[in-house]
């Protein structure tokens, strides 16, 4: 063979179309050919590729396919098209990288310049699927001593070396465009060699081709990459970013690629010496570097190292391509100096919670005995929005702004809280025989406030709920799914029209789980919103916390995936990262089925003012009490009740949807939508909050709450 290039045949496969009558005669011609193996693997890739979570679509079909003839195999296989092969093949660099990221490098074309290091380069390249065509460089032929780090066998020994390379990865990608030097570059043909490629790889022994190479790539402002095996040596060179930057980061200073063509390689040495930086090469190379020429041919190479270098380029081909910044200099990935680094990693231990405390006792009788009812109230994430503050003749409860969320819109959720709150402190005035009137307040630098004056009175409907209130709890339990019966639903809604709200719920299979998807997309949403997973996970309550407000972690009745999966879900790099791949489904299992396990999923609205009235607060405070009477209400049915609150519970306009979460906000009014029309709510129908209700197992753990101070004839105040 002469001349650059070799025939094509020798280390590229022919593809050919069996609906084409040319390549239909070849293939006629193949299989009369005993010596030819004839394989069709098209049924077994498409039923894999059929296997494929979240498929690519592809714009190609069954006229892709192709039958491809290795020559220097002797075989002939048939396979889908370049769409379906590299689709499948590179399904598991997922989500390294995106199927968008991959098109991107995919556009990538790469010239690799020497063929040792160089085919672990090349061979990564195409293994990784981040490049569109390969140009490869290299006049020598392989030899048994090259085996120690090339990957190739006693039957390429004779051959080119970028042949070698080629061929090998024609069994890997019989799509992807690679083309040969067989005469390896020089002056007469550098510049050709690197027309239209993208990065340039130089991997040559050869120091004036080196140097060659590199003014090549400068003039035609290309990036460069080495890699130099001994202790993980990396050099990046931007010729791209600055076309005036010296080769080798100016360590040769001016010297120019013919001044060092002839040399001895006595009179090479300084010169590599420069670039290899010696007073950092490990001791074994630097002592060989004194052998060559006398007890060693040329210095040592590992194929572990070899390898390292494939992986350290193509990382940083990733880089470039993909914009990432990889400025120019040089880095050492030093695998030894890792290992001498080695260490035991930290145990992961388990939560370990503290010896739970045996929790105050409540107060049995007077104003106390009001408060602390009061303050058991339920709120969202366990906040306690509000402050308490009482004297001998009245009681105040006021909304208590620093203690808000972003998902508590307009305070929507506080009002709620309040009102809960005022409830309960009428049921326990009451069974003290202490009730006296309440009013709410808006407006002012309370925003909102209730106010129970101390009486004589002893309302028996409300004196019978003081006990259910204080045993009134969160269960987060899987339910059985067993059905509520129609009555005890009916007797909820009855309650809740008796304080003025609407109860309206499903409890059929399938309208449940329509409740679960709605509900666990907006939990996604919350995951993958910035500022709502900062405040999500500001919310719960870990070993050595103080457990007084906020979400114990206890009470969530996490299994202990969901809890590995919890600490991933801290992270909020990682939720960026989900986020930038519209993912993070997984993380929302946990809330899907829990509320697939209820029996039913209910709302409770009632008519609200319009948004910004000065009334909407006190409309919401009522819905409190309404609130507190189903809740407990079903406790008595034995009904498991917990609140579920996503992200557009207490939006009432689209613009407060775009303020809680500017990246899913269409998402979240979709789901709204979606939600209201499944429960049938009506146009005049506020919710104020979404209920799972079932039969479940007892909970463990209860919210905590902070507390109560004694009372006294003096104003106490509880909250600040």
């Amino acid at each position: 063979m002469s001349g650059d290039f070799p025939a094509v045949g020798e280390y590229r496969p022919l593809l050919l179309d069996e609906f084409d009558s040319v390549d239909a005669a070849k293939l006629g011609r193949l299989r009369a050919d005993p010596t030819i193996e004839f394989t069709d693997l098209r049924d077994l890739l498409r039923s894999e590729f059929a296997g494929l979570l979240d498929p690519p679509e592809l714009s190609e079909g069954s006229e892709s396919d192709r039958w491809i003839h290795y020559p220097w195999r002797r075989a002939v296989i048939a396979l889908p098209g370049p769409q379906l092969l590299r689709a499948l093949r590179l399904d598991r660099n997922r989500n390294h990288l995106t199927r968008h990221e991959q098109s991107r490098l995919s556009e990538l074309s790469i010239g690799v310049v020497g063929q040792s290091v160089g085919h672990a380069v090349a061979y990564t390249l195409a293994l990784e699927g981040i490049c569109g065509r390969l140009r490869l460089a290299d006049f020598d032929t392989i030899e048994l001593s090259n085996l120690n780090r090339i990957p190739g066998s006693v039957f390429d020994i004779g051959r080119n070396k970028a042949v070698v390379t080629a061929r090998r990865i024609a069994e890997l990608d019989p799509y992807l465009p690679v083309e040969v030097y067989e005469a390896g570059v020089a002056d007469h043909n550098l510049d050709d060699f690197l027309t239209d490629l993208s990065i340039v790889v130089e991997e040559c022994d050869s120091l004036d081709i080196k140097l060659a190479v590199r003014e090549a790539a400068r003039r035609h402002r290309m990036p460069l990459i080495m890699q130099s095996n001994d202790r993980g040596l990396l050099d990046v060179e931007r010729f791209d970013l600055d076309p005036a930057r010296l080769p080798f980061h100016g360590m040769l200073g001016h010297t120019r690629a013919a001044e060092l063509r002839g040399l001895s390689t006595r009179d090479k040495a300084p010169h590599v010496i420069r670039i290899l930086d010696g007073a950092r090469l490990s001791d074994k190379l630097a002592a060989s570097m004194v052998e060559v020429g006398e007890t060693l041919n040329s210095w040592p190479q590992l194929g572990s190292e070899v390898l390292l270098g494939g992986a350290s380029v193509a990382t940083a081909v990733r880089r470039i391509g993909l914009g990432l910044k990889l400025p120019s200099g040089r880095t050492r990935v030093d695998v030894d100096r890792s290992l001498d680094e080695i260490a035991e990693p930290a145990p992961v231990e388990d939560l370990v919670w503290p010896e739970e405390e045996a929790e105050d006792s409540l107060p049995e009788s007077g104003i106390a005995a009001i408060l602390a009812c009061a303050q058991r109230a339920p709120s969202g994430g366990n906040a306690q929005p509000w402050r308490l503050r009482a004297d001998s003749t009245s009681m105040t409860i006021s909304l208590a702004p620093e203690r808000s969320s972003m998902m508590d819109i307009g305070y929507r959720g506080s009002a709620l809280a309040v009102g809960a709150a005022l409830y309960n402190a009428r049921v326990a005035a009451a069974a003290q025989g202490m009730l006296g009137d309440s009013e709410l307040h808006t407006g002012g630098p309370d925003l909102l406030s209730a106010v129970l004056r101390m009486g004589t009175g002893a309302d028996s409907e409300l004196r019978g709920d003081y006990h259910a209130l204080l045993a009134r709890h969160t269960n987060r339990r899987d339910g059985t799914g067993v059905p509520v019966p129609t009555a005890v639903m009916s007797e909820l809604a009855e309650t809740a029209r008796r304080a003025n709200a609407e109860f309206r719920w499903v409890d059929d299979v399938e309208s449940v789980a329509e409740a679960a998807e709605v509900l666990a997309e907006s939990e996604r949403a919350r995951y993958l919103t910035p500022a709502m997973h900062t405040e999500m996970m500001a919310e719960l309550r870990w070993p050595g916390d103080d457990l007084r407000t906020g979400m114990d972690l206890r009470t969530l009745d996490l299994a202990p995936d969901e809890l590995a999966k919890l600490e991933i879900a801290r992270r909020a790099d990682v939720m960026a990262l989900l986020r930038s791949w519209a993912g993070g489904i997984a993380l929302v299992e946990g809330t899907r089925d829990k509320v697939r396990s209820s029996s039913a999923v209910a709302v409770l609205t009632f008519p609200a003012p319009a948004p910004g009235d000065p009334a909407e607060l006190a409309a919401y405070a009522r819905a409190g009490e309404a609130l507190q009477r189903v809740w407990i209400a079903a406790e008595r049915h034995g009904l498991a009740v917990q609140p579920v609150s996503p992200l557009f519970l207490f939006a009432r306009r689209p613009e407060e949807l775009r303020a809680v979460s500017p990246e899913f906000a269409d998402t979240l009014a979709s789901l709204q939508g979606r939600f209201v029309d499944l429960m049938g709510v009506p146009s005049t129908g506020t919710m104020a909050s979404i209920l799972r209700l079932g039969y479940a197992a007892e909970p463990t753990v209860r919210s905590r709450r902070l507390p109560i101070p004694d009372a006294t004839p003096a104003a106490s105040e509880i909250g600040d």
